[in-house]
């Protein structure tokens, strides 16, 4: 599909500086985009390559001020980064729209439904009583089981894998490789030092506007439900174990874990391969820096790190100090020496 900078700049509410008809036709890195390519400076280390460039349309900063001439065509936008991922979400929008139609071999349970506008890809399974909503993208490969709902507009891309009696919302994007509701880790140990498996009879409900990575997993309550609400950002490599809660507008990055019936609040961020415990709470706001093990509850808007993890004003400070351990013991060294010959002195 091909635009022109006038049609990008209404759909961004942009500004145009140049040609209206300059068309694009795909993107490209403004380091590396060639004629054709619309591309982006919202970081003002790479202003030097705009003067380079030989991207067609280029999306700035309305406050930019260039030091030269350009050759590309510009859209001045209050926040070129945001526009930028706006636009881009309209563009994939388009592509998918373009997805129709039930694909063959795929199995449809009769019992199952589906709205209007939705594509469901070639050996995909769609278990007994399950509902499908309006535009919504089933990709190949894809397992939904039996009794399970997905809202509209919302994209299943391939090989996910999501049991039976699971909910998902509208305008959620769930990745290839992830397993929703599978069995929590549920285990309750016998007099002989066996372990009997405690069945897991919940299920997992996802809220609107979320997004789930690759390879995630989120596993189903032992009763009621595991709960990623509104808004929630999950990267790849993530699990989230039986009862979580996971509130609104929370994110969580890449291979980190949270284990059984915690709760996490509004707007909680947690870093990279960061390791929750279970039974405990992080408020609204909390924030847990990357690889950081948190074994008790942390208050709203407090940010923790390390493992155990403790206040991160706090463990700052005692980084600085341990930096300068080698000058404490020398100066300590110093005035053991200095009190040795005052004595001596003395006697």
């Amino acid at each position: 599909m091909t635009f022109n900078a006038a049609q990008i700049a209404a759909i961004i509410n942009g500004k145009v500086e140049g040609d209206n008809n300059a068309a694009v036709s795909s993107f490209g890195k403004i380091e590396e985009a060639t004629a054709g390519q619309l591309s982006f400076l919202a970081n003002p280390k790479y202003e030097d390559y705009i003067y380079d460039t030989k991207a067609s349309i280029i999306i700035i900063n309305e406050s930019l001020v260039l030091k030269q001439v350009v050759s590309p065509t510009l859209i001045r936008v209050p926040d070129a980064y945001t526009a930028f991922a706006a636009l881009l979400t309209k563009y994939q929008e388009m592509m998918q729209q373009q997805l129709n139609g039930i694909e063959e071999p795929s199995f449809i349970a009769k019992s199952s439904t589906y709205g209007e506008n939705v594509y469901i890809g070639a050996f995909a399974y769609i278990g007994e009583k399950s509902k499908i909503g309006n535009n919504t993208k089933i990709y190949p490969g894809s397992y939904i089981g039996n009794n399970v709902t997905i809202g509209d507009n919302t994209v299943i891309h391939p090989g996910v894998k999501i049991y039976n009696d699971c909910v998902i919302g509208n305008h959620v994007s769930i990745h290839a490789g992830t397993v929703i509701g599978s069995d929590g880790f549920g285990f309750a140990p016998q007099a002989d030092g066996s372990f009997k498996k405690v069945p897991q009879l919940g299920n997992v409900v996802i809220q609107d506007y979320v997004e789930v990575g690759a390879n995630a997993t989120i596993d189903r309550a032992t009763i009621g439900s595991t709960l990623i609400k509104s808004g929630a950002k999950l990267d790849n490599l993530i699990q989230i174990a039986h009862n979580v809660e996971v509130g609104h507008s929370t994110v969580i990055a890449a291979q980190a874990g949270v284990s059984g019936s915690t709760k996490l609040g509004n707007g909680v961020m947690i870093g990279g391969q960061a390791g929750i415990v279970g039974h405990i709470h992080l408020g609204d706001g909390a924030k847990v820096n990357a690889q950081s093990g948190v074994s008790k509850s942390v208050e709203a808007g407090k940010a923790v790190t390390g493992s155990p993890a403790y206040d991160y004003t706090s463990a700052l400070r005692s980084q600085a100090v341990n930096r300068r351990l080698p000058d404490l013991e020398k100066k300590i060294k110093e005035l053991e020496t200095l009190l040795k010959q005052a004595l001596a002195e003395k006697v």
